[in-house]
């Protein structure tokens, strides 16, 4: 294990697992009494497939072998947990083995098999300030449900949230461009000195923190969030901190602006944004941008097999960062807290 290895955790620093369809197709038939055809499915750190049978559609997802159990368990309890207490949040339902547990284990990890949300993903449609403020307003009603979960494992280290920010130093000679460099240096001084020391005196909570157009699916009338996925970089973390994740990639290049406030103005209409999470989004919002052009550049050359699917949002994050450094701070926190006023 090198420097980089140690940064990134065990879980960041290993391929999805892999498991021949014929071995998966029996786990099933043996877990849940289903046979039917497999569709892969791409993934940063698991083994995903779409399970096609007469009775209808599963996702099966089996967990990357290098996560513990306890934060399998923390995932399996927030989905059981979202149904539960606001059914109307359009999350996967978790479906237990015949036995009753909640995965069966394979050579492979722990299997999971989950109902199939329907919806084109956000990333393969239009853009639209509707979909934006839909988006905004979907994270906050995801938000809300999780506000009274808890566990034990919820207080993890994962390099994805923003809170680790710092962490990312050694990891900036992966910028080729001296440009972001220079802007990356510039952020990692500023969080240290200006957001981090606030970042603890805000609202915390367990949060989805990935809420990104891949997560995310469409209903047909390009109105209304159908479906929202993958909860694999679930933790607890400052609330404001998940909204910036989420805005890094709401940010149309187009009307960068416009795009944000209506964003915000949906999360808002929901869940009313303090004046000092206001304050902090802008460099929030960087530090998630140059998060994903760091971690992803690392793995994409690392795992030049699955790159196409690890580089899948850093186009967005480098035009939105190219968009926020020309506007500058000031003009992107005073349209923030004019979409948070509606």
């Amino acid at each position: 294990m090198n420097a980089s290895d140690d940064v990134l955790g065990t879980l960041l620093s290993v391929p999805p697992p892999v498991l021949a369809e014929p071995t998966l197709l029996a786990h099933l038939a043996a877990g849940w009494g289903l046979a039917g055809e497999l569709v892969p499915l791409t993934s940063e750190r698991d083994l995903n497939h779409r399970l096609d049978t007469a009775d209808g559609r599963f996702l099966a997802k089996i967990t990357n072998p290098a996560e513990a159990a306890e934060m399998t368990d923390f995932q399996t309890r927030a989905f059981l947990h979202v149904a539960a207490v606001a059914p109307g949040v359009p999350v996967p339902r978790l479906i237990p083995a015949r036995t009753g547990a909640p995965w069966r284990d394979t050579p492979a990890g722990r299997l999971r098999l989950f109902t199939w949300l329907a919806g084109d993903p956000l990333h393969a449609v239009p853009r639209s300030l509707a979909l934006a403020r839909a988006s905004g307003v979907a994270l906050a009603q995801l938000t809300a449900a999780l506000a009274g979960f808890s566990h034990p494992a919820d207080d993890h280290v994962i390099l994805w949230d923003i809170r680790q920010f710092s962490r990312l130093a050694p990891l900036l000679p992966v910028l080729s461009d001296p440009g972001t460099r220079d802007a990356a240096e510039a952020a990692l001084a500023r969080f240290a000195t200006a957001v981090a020391p606030r970042l603890a005196d805000l609202p915390s909570q367990v949060c989805h923190a990935d809420f990104n157009p891949w997560n995310l699916l469409v209903d047909a009338d390009r109105q209304r969030i159908a479906g929202i996925v993958d909860f694999g970089d679930m933790v607890r973390t400052p609330r404001i901190c998940d909204l910036a994740v989420a805005a890094s990639y709401q940010i149309d290049p187009a009307a960068p602006l416009a795009s944000l406030a209506a964003f915000v103005a949906g999360y808002h209409g929901v869940l009313p944004l303090l004046p000092e999470e206001t304050e902090l989004l802008f460099d929030l919002i960087v530090a998630r941008m140059i998060t994903t052009l760091v971690i992803a550049g690392w793995r994409a050359a690392r795992y030049p097999e699955n790159a196409d699917y690890i580089l899948r949002n850093t186009p967005s994050a480098r035009a939105g960062l190219a968009a926020f450094r020309a506007l500058g701070p000031m003009a992107v926190t005073r349209c923030l807290a004019e979409g948070a006023e509606g």
